[in-house]
């Protein structure tokens, strides 16, 4: 038999990569949700909401472990990008906490059945979530692929 480890697949330097993945994969679902429910298909807009979040919890996942492995990054971004950077980093660093509860209160309604609640929080949570998922890929491709610092992982 063949002894198979994680490590011989990947290594903690593809965790942003893949979290910035599960980040894109949670837009897409929220979006299609998004789209479901506007047109009355709520069994697909549950299928495709529950999705988003498993997504966003393998993404979280991902996301602790290699902060807890590697620690933070740094961007040593300076002048007109700084200027970019921070606020979108700021902004969804912010958000990032409101969402994790906001969409367990959203989901709670859901599974007790009080739409009309799950509806008024939905409102805000979509956004806010949606928010969160595109600055986190927008976040990934500055420090990974468009601005990298000079000091790889």
């Amino acid at each position: 038999m063949v002894a198979f480890s994680p490590s011989d697949v990947f290594s903690i330097s593809d965790l942003p990569a893949l979290n910035a993945s599960f980040n894109f994969i949670s837009t897409v679902l929220i979006l299609t949700g998004w789209y479901f429910i506007r047109h009355g298909a709520w069994r697909q807009h549950m299928t495709c909401m529950i999705t988003a979040v498993i997504s966003s919890t393998f993404f979280l996942t991902g996301y602790i472990v290699y902060h807890v492995r590697v620690g933070e990054k740094s961007s040593g971004y300076t002048g007109w990008l700084a200027a970019i950077y921070f606020p979108i980093l700021a902004t969804h660093v912010l958000l990032a906490f409101v969402t994790l509860p906001l969409v367990i209160v959203t989901l709670v309604q859901v599974f007790r059945r009080r739409w009309d609640r799950h509806r008024r929080i939905a409102r805000w949570t979509l956004p806010i979530w949606l928010y969160v998922s595109v600055t986190g890929v927008l976040i990934y491709f500055m420090l990974y692929k468009w601005f990298p610092p000079s000091n790889p992982l």
